[in-house]
Order: structure tokens, then C-alpha cells, then sequence
């Protein structure tokens, strides 16, 4: 049984990426079915900073531990402190939770790339050659970025750096990596992306503020992130928001064109589909609070 195989028949509404990852690399995202919790955290809440039951949490995260176990033995998630910025850290089997960062990266077999999200978008990475592993928390905030610089183009760096010290084609001066690593194009050439739920473009209302973050970007990024904001009629500087249109574009100019899942289409909108998946926006003002759910990655 292979590991997607072994993880649907456990847990039979979770996603697994429909992607051509390379042997070794599994992948998967939760939903809120299959824990313990209660409204408004019914039922897999993985947050430990949501207001929920603290032992409930930790049941649930022994779910996935579990399922993680289940496929390679020994991989464990490591849970980050994410914080909406562009924060990267390289994981290994001694990551304790809790470390801040909203992406991570890994060439450790084992040790488990974890996003969790209830709105934002969550992006999984693998290079072909099946040795680098990568994901990332797409808020709006973290993937705009600055000048066109967001999570997606620092966890994509940590990525390049991880992917070619593993093939030998650059030297490593005092630990650090070059501004622009030689053969980023050739990484990227060979990198699989695969985007999971969040909130979807007929339910994220923004402000001007938050089009400009994109669109003021510099050059053709900032010129085509226009295309992924829809203004609200009768409603003066509100717009609709597609995030993981926007994901799509940052990726692309990057070179990565190898991309899955969330097409912003309806089944995948955290808000709308309200059985699957946690929605801060949607759960936090009527219910008082929402729970996360997990998108991971690893290699085994």
C-alpha cells in the first residue's frame, strides 16, 4: 500500500495532493474531521493559540502524528509559531515546537514541514529529485511581501540553496547563502508546487491597502497582480481577492511553473465550504473563535 493509499484509508476526508511528486515525498493536508474537539474547534483543530481545549489539541495532533507514523515511521510534524511574515527555518529532527517561522524547508528524512491554516494559503514544495521538501503560510501580508519580496520568494532562496548543496553545484561560504544562488532557474525548472485550501476569491473582501501591497509592486509582477482583484460595486475601495491567484503569479515569476491544487475554484475556499475546513474569517465574529487545520510535507 503506498503511503497516499494508507493515509485516505484512514482518514478518508483528508486531502492528498494529486501531484507527480517523486518517490519519498508525501505529502498531505487535514481537515476538521477526525478529532476530538468541540464547537467551535469540532472536530481535528491542530492550534494550541486558538482558545481551545489544550488536551484536546494534543489528542488531535496524535492523530496526525499517528498518520505521519503510520506511512514513515519516526517522522514527527513540527509545529511552527507563524506570524504572518517571511521567517525560514531549515528543519531536522531537534526543530522543537514552536520555533517562529511562516515556511520551512528540509533534506532531513522524517522531519515534517507543517503549515497550519484556517484563511491563508498553504504552499507545499519538491524537487524532482525527490531530496528537498519545502511549505510555507500565505497570508496576504506575508505573500506580498515588500517590493515584490514575500514568504514565497524566501522560502524558494532556503529551497534553491537546499537543492543545489545536495547536487554539489555551489560552494557554501561561512554557512550563508548568495543573495542569488547560480541555478535557480534550473531548481525551479525542476520544482513541483502545490497549493491547498483557503479563502477563495467570491469571499475575500479587501481593502485598498491590501491591493496596493500587490499591485504596487515594481514591474510586471505589480501589473499583473491587477487581475486578481475584482472591485466591489457600490462599495468604494473594496475589492474581491484572489490569494491563491496571486500565489500563482509570485510563483511563476520565480520560474516555477509545475503547479497543483487550489485553482481557485470553489472546493477549495476555506469560507464556503464550511463541513471541511476552518475559516477564521467566517467562524471567528459568528462563533467566537475557529480552529486550524495542517498542511504537511516530508520525506521518507
Amino acid at each position: 500500500m503506498t503511503a497516499a493509499s494508507s493515509i485516505r484509508s484512514q482518514h478518508a476526508d483528508w486531502l492528498v495532493p494529486d501531484w507527480p511528486a517523486p518517490p519519498g515525498v508525501h505529502a498531505l493536508c487535514t481537515t476538521r474531521a477526525g478529532g476530538v474537539g468541540r464547537a467551535p474547534f469540532d472536530q481535528l483543530n491542530l492550534g494550541t493559540h486558538v482558545g481551545d481545549d489544550p488536551v484536546a489539541v494534543a489528542a488531535n495532533r496524535q492523530i496526525v502524528q499517528s498518520a505521519l507514523h503510520s506511512t514513515t515511521p519516526g517522522a514527527r510534524a513540527v509545529f511552527l509559531n507563524q506570524v504572518h511574515g517571511d521567517g525560514v527555518v531549515l528543519l531536522d529532527a531537534s526543530t522543537p515546537d514552536g520555533t517562529e517561522a511562516d515556511a520551512c524547508v528540509t533534506r532531513a528524512p522524517g522531519a515534517v514541514c507543517t503549515i497550519m491554516v484556517a484563511d491563508c494559503l498553504p504552499v507545499l514544495f519538491a524537487h524532482r529529485s525527490g531530496q528537498v521538501v519545502a511549505a510555507a503560510h500565505a497570508g496576504w501580508r506575508g505573500l506580498a511581501g515588500s517590493a515584490g519580496q514575500g514568504v514565497l520568494e524566501s522560502v524558494f532562496k532556503h529551497f534553491c540553496h537546499e537543492a543545489l548543496v545536495h547536487h554539489g553545484s555551489i560552494a557554501i561560504e561561512s554557512g550563508a547563502m548568495a543573495p542569488a544562488a547560480p541555478g535557480a532557474s534550473e531548481v525551479a525548472a525542476r520544482t513541483l508546487a502545490w497549493l491547498g485550501p483557503c479563502i477563495g476569491p467570491t469571499a475575500f473582501e479587501v481593502g485598498a491597502e491590501v491591493r496596493a501591497a500587490f499591485c504596487d509592486a515594481p514591474g510586471a509582477l505589480g501589473a499583473a497582480a491587477t487581475s486578481c482583484f475584482v472591485a466591489r460595486p457600490g462599495v468604494p475601495g473594496k475589492y474581491l481577492c484572489d490569494l491563491a491567484g496571486l500565489a500563482r503569479l509570485r510563483l511563476q515569476a520565480m520560474g516555477v511553473t509545475a503547479i497543483y491544487g487550489n485553482d481557485s475554484t470553489a472546493p477549495w475556499c476555506t469560507v464556503t465550504q464550511a463541513s471541511l475546513f476552518f475559516s477564521h474569517r467566517r467562524d471567528s465574529a459568528a462563533l467566537g473563535g475557529s480552529g486550524r487545520f495542517a498542511a504537511c510535507i516530508w520525506l521518507g
